[in-house]
């Protein structure tokens, strides 16, 4: 079964918007893990804008209590990522590409260019016994590159299936990240997906055989808002677990 990570990020948002400590990062973390989430995801970025370094090491605390559930954090490593990954460890380390100022996500690597900056950081989180997966456009040629990077995963980028489900014609988007995920496969990485994945689109995504992890935040979080937090989390295990029955049956 692709095991689902909750993004928290627009939790940490709506947290800082006032000086009262709430919703709780740590809290919902609770929650989600208590509904079944398998993972937390946390994207740091340089201007706190949501997740705050504290965040990350309350939440590295917490979880040192569930050994099964992963701890994900994704980030640029030239913004400063790397000494946050160094004093907490996660799991995974999720290497993307975002400029300082990007509202979110919304390109993966160009390892042709990159790549030679990015091998030390890549050195580094495998020393320190971190998985590392890098975020990747799904018209991207470049898998064997990453994993001669020494790259463990790659993150598929998942807005453009995204967008054109939304318009009623995902068909070649989906062909594309299906297409991605067989040769990220084949060049020996694991796959995850992230990015506008949602209740609407997940099953239709979740056809593509073999991918690990799905991160998502934004569209659950706002899910929440309607069903609450444990059975947002619920809905999309739900789709999960039905995907991965009709997959194996």
């Amino acid at each position: 079964m692709t095991r689902l990570s909750v993004n928290l990020n627009k939790v940490a948002l709506l947290r800082n918007a006032r000086t009262i400590g709430i919703p709780s990062v740590l809290r919902a973390a609770e929650l989600s893990i208590g509904a079944g989430a398998q993972g937390i995801t946390v994207h740091p970025r340089p201007d706190q804008r949501h997740i705050r370094p504290a965040d990350v090491h309350d939440l590295a605390a917490y979880l040192r209590d569930f050994p099964a559930v992963e701890f994900n954090i994704e980030g640029n490593p030239f913004a400063g990522l790397l000494d946050i990954v160094r004093a907490v460890r996660p799991c995974q380390c999720t290497l993307v590409p975002d400029s300082v100022d990007a509202v979110t996500s919304d390109h993966g690597w160009n390892l042709e260019a990159d790549g030679r900056r990015l091998a030390p950081a890549l050195a580094e989180l495998r020393q320190l016994g971190i998985r590392v997966s890098l975020f990747m456009d799904v018209d991207s040629a470049q898998w064997k590159l990453a994993r001669d990077l020494g790259a463990d995963r790659v993150e598929l980028y998942t807005q453009p299936f995204a967008e054109a489900h939304a318009r009623g014609s995902s068909g070649p988007a989906l062909a594309q990240a299906g297409a991605a995920a067989r040769m990220a496969q084949l060049a020996g990485l694991g796959v995850n997906a992230g990015h506008d994945l949602n209740l609407q689109n997940l099953r239709e995504f979740c056809t593509i055989p073999g991918i690990l992890e799905v991160s998502i935040g934004h569209a659950l979080i706002a899910d929440a808002l309607e069903l609450g937090l444990p059975a947002a989390v619920r809905a999309y295990l739900d789709i999960l677990k039905t995907s991965a029955a009709q997959g194996a049956a």
